[in-house]
C-alpha cells in the first residue's frame, strides 16, 4: 500500500514545505486540484457533496497545479507528483502535453497525470470550451498526449483535434501515467479502459470493493486485465489498521489522507499542517509496513 497526501485547498506559499515534509513522513506522493478560477455564481451541481454544493469558494487558492508540482519537485527527491483531478478538456492537448513533459523531465519521471471530465459549466463557458462532448474530447485527448509524448514526429486527425506532422520537445524519461478521476459510468469505463488507473474524489469504505469490481470486469471485457492498474482511493473514514488491510485485500494500491484544510481546518498555521503530516507518517503509514 502506498500513501497518498492530498494537497488540495492548501494555501499555495506552504506547498514547497509541505511537500518537503510529506517526502520526510514516508508518504509515496502528494495530489493537488485544479480549477482556472472560481465563478461568482455557481450553478452547476458538485457531484462529490450530497447537496451539490463545493466545498471551496473564491477565498480557496487553486495554483497552476504543474508549476506547484515544478515547485515542489525541486526541493524533494523521491515524492511523486499528480494532478487529482486536472480538467483536460478545458485545454488543448498539446498545450497540456508540454507543461506534463516539462515537469516530469525537470522531476526525473516523478510525475502522473490525473484527468476528469469536469462539472463546473461556468469555468468551460468562459474559457470558451465546449461543456458538451467533454467527455469524447477527453478520451481524444489521452491519445494525444500518449503519442506526442513518445518523441519524434506525430500528425493526428481526429473529431475534435486535428494536426499536421510535428514533434514537441523536452520528451518525458519514460511513459506518463494517466489516471482517471470520477465516479460516474462513464469515469469508471474511461479510466477502465483508456487509464492507468482510477482516483476516487472520496468513497464509504463499504463502497470500494464494489467500484474495484466494476473496474475489474470492464478491464477484463477489454482485455486489460493484465496490464498495470493503480486505484488510488479516499475513504470516509480514520486510516486504521485493519481498514487498511481490507482496502489493500479489495485491491486499493494507495490511500489518500484527506486535505489538511479539511483535517485542521483552512486556517491552521503551517506548522500544524507539518505536524499532522509527521503524525500521518508515525501512525499510519509506519503502522502498515
Amino acid at each position: 500500500m502506498r500513501f497518498w497526501q492530498s494537497l488540495s485547498f492548501t494555501p499555495t506559499s506552504d506547498l514547497v514545505e509541505l511537500a518537503r515534509a510529506a517526502e520526510a513522513a514516508g508518504f509515496h506522493g502528494v495530489l493537488v486540484a485544479d480549477h482556472v478560477f472560481h465563478p461568482q455564481e455557481v450553478r452547476s451541481r458538485y457531484p462529490y457533496s450530497p447537496d451539490g454544493r463545493p466545498y471551496f469558494d473564491a477565498a480557496t487558492e487553486w495554483p497552476e497545479p504543474w508549476v506547484a508540482i515544478g515547485a515542489m519537485a525541486a526541493v524533494t527527491r523521491r515524492l511523486c507528483f499528480a494532478t487529482g483531478i486536472y480538467v483536460l478538456p478545458l485545454r488543448h492537448p498539446l498545450v497540456a502535453a508540454k507543461a506534463v513533459a516539462t515537469a516530469a523531465v525537470l522531476s526525473q519521471g516523478r510525475v502522473a497525470l490525473g484527468v476528469g471530465a469536469g462539472w463546473m459549466r461556468e469555468e468551460f463557458d468562459t474559457i470558451g470550451a465546449p461543456f458538451e462532448g467533454r467527455g469524447n474530447r477527453l478520451d481524444e485527448a489521452i491519445g494525444v498526449l500518449r503519442a506526442v509524448w513518445k518523441g519524434g514526429t506525430v500528425e493526428h486527425h481526429g473529431k475534435h483535434f486535428d494536426f499536421a506532422p510535428l514533434s514537441m520537445s523536452p520528451v518525458p524519461p519514460g511513459p506518463i501515467p494517466i489516471y482517471v478521476g470520477g465516479t460516474t459510468a462513464a469515469a469508471l469505463r474511461r479510466a477502465a479502459l483508456l487509464g492507468d488507473g482510477w482516483v476516487g474524489a472520496g468513497n464509504a469504505p463499504e463502497e470500494v470493493p464494489g467500484v474495484l469490481e466494476t473496474l475489474r470486469r470492464l478491464r477484463r471485457e477489454s482485455g486489460r486485465e493484465r496490464e498495470p492498474f493503480e486505484s488510488i482511493v479516499a475513504v470516509t473514514a480514520p486510516p486504521e489498521p485493519d481498514l487498511v488491510r481490507r482496502l489493500e485485500d479489495a485491491g486499493v494500491t494507495s490511500l489518500v489522507s484527506w486535505p489538511l484544510s479539511f483535517t485542521l481546518g483552512p486556517d491552521a498555521p503551517l506548522a500544524a499542517r507539518r505536524a499532522a503530516l509527521e503524525r500521518y507518517g508515525n501512525e499510519v503509514i509506519a503502522r502498515a509496513g
